[in-house]
């Protein structure tokens, strides 16, 4: 694992082959009559063929056997995975969970795809249109079986252990603190060592990209050359018993058999591809003067909608900066939303709530619903001594934000018992301060 190599750049146009096999690439042109090591072409496509350039996403594979050889499809349980909003009704309170459970592989082993409980969304995959809030939890690896999703893109952040992560493009290592986008249509495989849990959001419809910078000016926030991308790795190997390749398709999952592993790519070119980002590398632009800046300042990656600055879904961090606002409430501002905001934490303590809200736990916020920080941290903080100081040291938190109205699944409500029904008492014990003899 420690020998694992990346290309960098987001979205570049990249070119691998698997050095076992110089020279796999066809020179000057795409699908040639007859390949390089006899192998196959095939493009994996992520955009419409007619997309204007810089949003057209394209990658040629060159594979030992197409992916077209395979079982017919048969459906398979997806456990605790849905897109059916409606299984329960709505809830606009203020919600926040306990650390969902990670089970022992002694009582029930699960892999990352058994794994999968949906906790929220919104849309649906047929129209292109939705987003959905997954949690993994697992203690064992994918063995002889892949999963593809072919209604969008998941960005994955791990929060209690490392993914070893074979996709057909190459490996990757995903640990805390770092992120991974695996896009429309990209088969891969998780390995894990222990007991392991994490975040998902997946996108339908869109693709994530780096947010415009404007007066922010060319350099700033997630830099284009920290995002890492696998160099090409193939295996050659047949599995008598059966390879299991599972498509998650429409909300469902679906599974077919094959006679060989899927991870056969000898070469590849493109800029439709898997990729992670370190958030340490994250560059902080903060508020240096006074007042609190809008969150959007901490925008790793959006998903755009035809709507001009609204966004289907955001991932926004708040990583460890300083705050030096003068004759300023520092903390986060107490708030009313026209967009959703789903918190996680992967490590330390939330500066809003140091109570709480714990790693490998959420919090959401829904569409108007009054969210900010507790009574204890606004007590803190509207007398704390203002001098410049360190703000999330040692801490991770992030949010994803969705312009869609997020429903609850009876998994988040009820079946995962992580809910805690006392979150809303954090802002009972707020008083007023007002006093109109005084300005």
């Amino acid at each position: 694992m420690t020998g694992l190599q990346y290309m960098s750049g987001f979205g570049n146009e990249h070119v691998s082959e698997d050095p076992r096999c110089p020279g796999a690439l066809p020179e000057g042109q795409n699908n040639p009559q007859v390949c390089p090591y006899g192998l196959y072409a095939e493009q994996l496509s992520g955009s419409a063929f007619t997309c204007p350039r810089p949003t057209n996403k394209r990658s040629w594979l060159y594979r030992i056997l197409p992916s077209v050889c395979h079982k017919p499809f048969k459906p398979l349980e997806e456990g605790h995975l849905t897109h059916d909003w409606d299984e329960i009704e709505p809830d606009p309170n203020q919600l926040r969970w306990k650390p969902f459970e990670i089970p022992k592989a002694a009582q029930n082993k699960m892999d990352f795809v058994s794994g999968l409980h949906t906790l929220c969304g919104a849309g649906e995959p047929r129209g292109r249109n939705g987003i959905a809030v997954h949690i993994f939890v697992c203690n064992t690896s994918m063995i002889d079986r892949c999963l593809y999703n072919s209604d969008g893109d998941f960005l994955i952040v791990p929060q209690q252990g490392k993914l070893l992560i074979t996709t057909e493009f190459g490996k990757m290592l995903v640990e805390p603190n770092e992120i991974c986008v695996i896009q429309q249509g990209m088969r891969f495989s998780v390995e894990v060592f222990g007991e392991t849990r994490g975040y998902i959001l997946e996108v339908y419809g869109a693709h994530f990209e780096l947010p415009d910078l404007g007066p922010i000016g060319a350099n700033g926030l997630a830099n284009p050359r920290d995002f890492l991308v696998p160099v090409a790795w193939y295996e050659d190997r047949q599995v008598p018993g059966g390879y299991t390749v599972i498509s998650k398709y429409q909300g469902k999952l679906f599974a077919a058999q094959q006679d060989y592993s899927p991870y056969n790519v000898v070469a590849w070119h493109g800029n439709y591809t898997p990729y992670k980002y370190h958030l340490e590398k994250f560059m902080v632009i903060n508020a240096v003067a006074f007042d609190h800046a809008d969150p959007s300042i901490f925008t790793v990656l959006t998903a755009k909608t035809t709507r001009a600055g609204v966004a289907l879904a955001d991932f926004v961090i708040f990583p460890p900066r300083w705050g030096v606002a003068n004759n300023t409430f520092r903390p986060p501002y107490y708030h009313r939303n026209c967009m959703s905001e789903f918190m996680g934490l992967i490590k330390g303590h939330y500066e809003a709530k140091e109570e709480g809200f714990q790693p490998g736990g959420g919090s959401l916020h829904s569409m108007m619903t009054p969210h900010g920080p507790d009574a204890d941290c606004f007590e803190k903080a509207s007398k704390a001594k203002l001098e410049p100081e360190r703000v999330a040291d040692g801490t991770m938190a992030f949010m994803f934000e969705s312009s869609l109205s997020l429903a609850v699944t009876k998994w988040g409500l009820q079946t995962s018992n992580r809910l805690d029904k006392n979150y809303y008492k954090c802002w009972e014990p707020l008083k007023s301060h007002f006093n109109p003899k005084c300005k």
